[in-house]
C-alpha cells in the first residue's frame, strides 16, 4: 500500500490527521487539548517531513518520532505560534531568540562538514545542503529547505475556488499546468460536471508541452554539469522554442491561466510543423549524446537510488521510474488511447534518469500530435457544492496530490503535496558512494522544485 501524504485539518471539536495511501485514506481524530499522534515514519520514512510540518503548523506532538526538529520554522520563528490553526491571526511576527538548528552529521577522524547554500551562485531559490565528508567522498547529506515559506495554505483559506486559482497556478512555475489540472479536477467534482473530451485533450496537450519544456531544459543542464556545455546550448534553444509555443497557445510563457473551460484557436498546421522539427532535433541530440563515452563515464553508476530505497521512500516521477518503479498517473485508458508509453529504467543512476527524460520527450511529441484538434467546446460556470475533494496529476516532476475542503462556498482547508516533497527526502541516498564534485550532476538529474516543496 503506497504512502502518498499525511496532513492535518482543524475541526470545531478536534484535529483530524489524514493519511493518504494509494488505495485508501485513513482519518484519525485527536484531542485539541492534548494533540498527539504516533509516528508513521518508522514504517514510512518519508512521513517524517509531513509529521514535522504538522508539528510546526498545528502544534501536533509526534510520539516516538526519530526526528522532532522544526521543518518549516526557521531559527527565529516564535516557538509557540502555529500558523495553520484557525485562531492564528497575526500579520507581523516578533522574532524569537535564535535557536540553532542541529544538522545530522557523521563525526570521526578525518571527517569534516561542508555547508552548501542556502544562497547559491545561480538564479535559483534557497536550499541548504549539509555534507559530512571524508576527503572528497560524501558520507552523508542532509537537505534543508523552507527558507521562503509563503504561507499559501493559510492564504487560500476563506477564498472562493475562482479567487484561489491565480495563486494555485503560481505555486511552482515549472508545474503550473499540472497544478491547474489538479485544481480543474477539484472544480469539476465541486460543480458535479464532467469535462468534454475536446477540452480534456487540449489540457493534456498543454501538460505534455509543459513536460517537454522541463525535460528539454534538463537534458541540456545534466550534460553541462558533467562538463559538456554544448548540450546546454543546443537544448536551451529547443526549450526556448517550446516556451514560446506555450506563450503562443496560452498567452503566457509559463501557461498561467491556461487551463480554463473554453477552447481557443490552435493553428494545428503550424503546431504539427513545430512537432516535426522538434522530433528531428531530439533524435539528433540523442544520437549525438549517446556517442560520447566520456559523458557516460560520468553518468553511469553515479547517484544510484536502488529500487528498494526508491520504494521505501515513496519516490515518484522520473526518479522512481529510473529506479524500476512503474508509477505514472497517466497509466489510464485516456492516455493509453492517445499514445502514452511508460518510460522506465532499472539502474537508478544519473544515466537512467537522463534516459527516462529522453524517452518521455519522444513520447510527449507523439501524444501532443494525437491530442491536437480544433474545437469550440465551452463548459458553463455553475454552482459549487461544499465537500472534501482530492485530485492527482502527473507533473513533469512526478505525482502531484491536492486536497481542498469547501465550506459555505469558501476554501476551509487547502493542502498540496508536490512530488518534490517526497523526492527531496531520497536525494541523500544517492550521494553516499560518490564524490562531492558529483553533487551538482546528481542534483540536476533529479531537478526538483524548491517552490513546490516550500509553500
Amino acid at each position: 500500500m503506497r504512502f502518498i501524504a499525511r496532513f492535518c485539518k482543524e475541526k470545531r471539536e478536534c484535529f483530524e490527521i489524514i493519511t493518504v495511501y494509494e488505495e485508501s485514506t485513513k482519518i484519525e481524530e485527536i484531542s485539541k487539548e492534548s494533540p498527539r499522534i504516533k509516528t508513521l515514519a518508522k514504517k514510512e520514512p518519508s512521513a517524517i517531513w509531513f509529521e514535522r510540518k504538522m508539528q510546526d503548523d498545528f502544534g501536533i506532538i509526534i510520539e516516538d518520532a526519530f526526528d522532532k526538529r522544526p521543518l518549516v520554522h526557521q531559527e527565529r520563528f516564535p516557538r509557540d505560534l502555529h500558523p495553520l490553526r484557525k485562531d492564528f491571526k497575526e500579520i507581523q511576527l516578533q522574532e524569537a531568540p535564535y535557536l540553532q538548528y542541529k544538522y545530522e552529521e557523521i563525526s570521526g577522524d578525518g571527517v569534516f562538514q561542508v555547508a552548501v547554500g542556502p544562497i547559491h551562485a545561480g538564479i535559483i531559490e534557497p536550499g541548504h545542503f549539509q555534507f559530512s565528508q571524508a576527503g572528497e567522498e560524501m558520507l552523508h547529506l542532509e537537505v534543508r529547505h523552507f527558507y521562503k515559506n509563503r504561507g499559501i495554505e493559510k492564504m487560500l483559506e476563506g477564498k472562493t475556488l475562482q479567487e484561489a486559482k491565480p495563486i494555485i497556478e503560481r505555486i511552482s512555475g515549472n508545474e503550473s499546468i499540472a497544478y491547474q489540472i489538479c485544481y480543474r479536477d477539484i472544480y469539476l467534482q465541486a460543480t458535479k460536471q464532467e469535462l468534454p473530451l475536446s477540452l480534456r485533450k487540449r489540457h493534456a496537450l498543454l501538460l505534455e508541452l509543459e513536460r517537454t519544456i522541463h525535460h528539454l531544459t534538463d537534458i541540456g543542464f545534466i550534460p553541462n554539469d558533467a562538463g559538456f556545455g554544448a548540450a546546454l546550448s543546443f537544448a536551451s534553444k529547443l526549450s526556448e522554442d517550446a516556451r514560446r509555443k506555450m506563450n503562443e497557445l496560452t498567452g503566457h510563457r509559463f501557461g498561467f491561466g491556461a487551463i480554463d473551460f473554453e477552447n481557443s484557436f490552435i493553428d494545428t498546421a503550424s503546431f504539427h510543423e513545430w512537432l516535426n522539427d522538434l522530433k528531428q532535433s531530439v533524435e539528433f541530440f540523442e544520437d549525438w549524446i549517446i556517442d560520447i563515452p566520456s559523458l557516460w563515464d560520468r553518468f553511469d553508476t553515479t547517484g544510484i537510488l536502488p529500487l528498494k530505497k526508491a520504494v521505501k521512500y515513496a519516490t515518484v516521477g522520473v526518479i522512481a521510474r529510473a529506479s524500476g518503479i512503474a508509477i505514472d498517473r497517466r497509466i489510464n485508458p485516456f492516455y493509453l488511447e492517445h499514445g502514452f508509453s511508460l518510460a522506465s529504467e532499472v539502474s537508478g543512476d544519473v544515466a537512467a534518469r537522463f534516459k527516462v527524460r529522453l524517452a518521455e520527450l519522444q513520447n510527449s511529441i507523439v501524444m501532443m500530435r494525437n491530442f491536437l484538434e480544433e474545437d469550440d467546446t465551452k463548459l458553463e460556470v455553475t454552482e459549487i457544492y461544499d465537500g472534501e475533494y482530492q485530485s492527482f496529476c502527473e507533473s513533469s516532476i512526478g505525482e502531484l496530490f491536492m486536497a481542498i475542503d469547501i465550506k459555505d462556498g469558501l476554501i476551509e482547508r487547502f493542502f498540496v503535496r508536490d512530488p518534490s516533497f517526497m523526492n527531496w527526502q531520497a536525494v541523500h541516498i544517492m550521494m553516499s558512494s560518490d564524490i562531492i564534485a558529483d553533487f551538482p550532476l546528481i542534483n540536476k538529474s533529479c531537478d526538483l522544485s524548491y517552490a513546490g516543496n516550500d509553500l
